[in-house]
């Protein structure tokens, strides 16, 4: 029988497009792609840091302004990318937004909006979707691999699509949307060859905990059983790329949290 460790790829020469690529996991996304020898185009709002992170991390790296939830913008984005790279092998879905509302607060007598849910929904979930369906039409253009692989495209969701907190309705919605449309569009996507796989990371150091007091941030550290840490942006890259290098690695959702399981309240 013939070493299945040929079908194993490297990142290098990987075109990767990163959505939310100007900060926090995506931004550490990049940054790997780079560091192991392939592209990265950042995808990210025009007034994020997207501009300066690409200069910073040389030729092989773009910037193209995008709101994920805008059909034309991410046309252009992929455009752009095609252009520049000429293929696209790799899509991590990073873009995200949360609030924390709870669905009826007795002691202020407040409704959460219907506003702030779709919102929510509308960014995290519709725009992940958004580029899947989009970037799938781009990869599958690609020469398959010996595998048959044109692409893999890498979704984020949450360990708040399992055990959310109070205040986290519309973020665990969106978060638990994802999860579940993992296996139906790896399934979609399959006789095309290309792989869909989500992480559910847990608590890791981003621009949002980032914000948080000290002693906050201690309480949600202790949370975690092992490493008794908040994860490292890297460590959500070094996952993607173990995704990416794996073919066997498809329609699953990998949980990236040190076994924390969020208890109540």
């Amino acid at each position: 029988m013939a070493s299945s460790s040929s079908s194993l790829r490297s990142l290098k020469g990987m075109v990767g497009f990163v959505t939310g690529g100007a900060s926090g996991l995506g931004r550490a996304t990049v940054e790997r792609l780079i560091q192991q020898g392939g592209s990265a185009v950042i995808v990210d709002l025009p007034t994020s840091d997207g501009e300066q992170v690409a200069k910073s991390l040389g030729d092989r790296c773009i910037f193209t302004p995008a709101d994920v939830t805008s059909e034309s913008d991410v046309k252009a984005a992929l455009a752009t990318a095609k252009e520049k790279f000429g293929h696209i092998d790799l899509a991590v879905n990073c873009a995200a937004i949360v609030v924390i509302l709870k669905t009826y607060d007795v002691h202020k007598d407040h409704t959460h909006s219907l506003e702030d849910f779709q919102r929510i929904i509308n960014v995290n979930l519709v725009g992940t979707f958004n580029v899947i369906r989009l970037v799938a039409g781009v990869m599958s253009k690609n020469e398959p691999n010996s595998d048959g692989q044109r692409g893999v495209i890498i979704n984020t969701a949450s360990v708040g699509a399992f055990e959310a907190q109070v205040g986290q309705a519309a973020y665990s919605a969106s978060k638990g949307g994802i999860v579940s449309m993992t296996l139906p569009i790896a399934r979609d996507l399959a006789s095309i060859g290309i792989r869909v796989v989500t992480i559910a990371p847990g608590l890791f150091e981003t621009p949002l905990l980032g914000t948080l007091p000290e002693n906050v941030r201690a309480s949600l550290e202790r949370e975690v059983p092992f490493p008794s840490r908040l994860g490292a942006p890297e460590e959500y890259a070094h996952l993607v790329q173990c995704i990416a290098e794996n073919p066997m690695l498809n329609g699953e959702v990998i949980r990236l949290d040190g076994a924390i399981r969020l208890s109540y309240p």
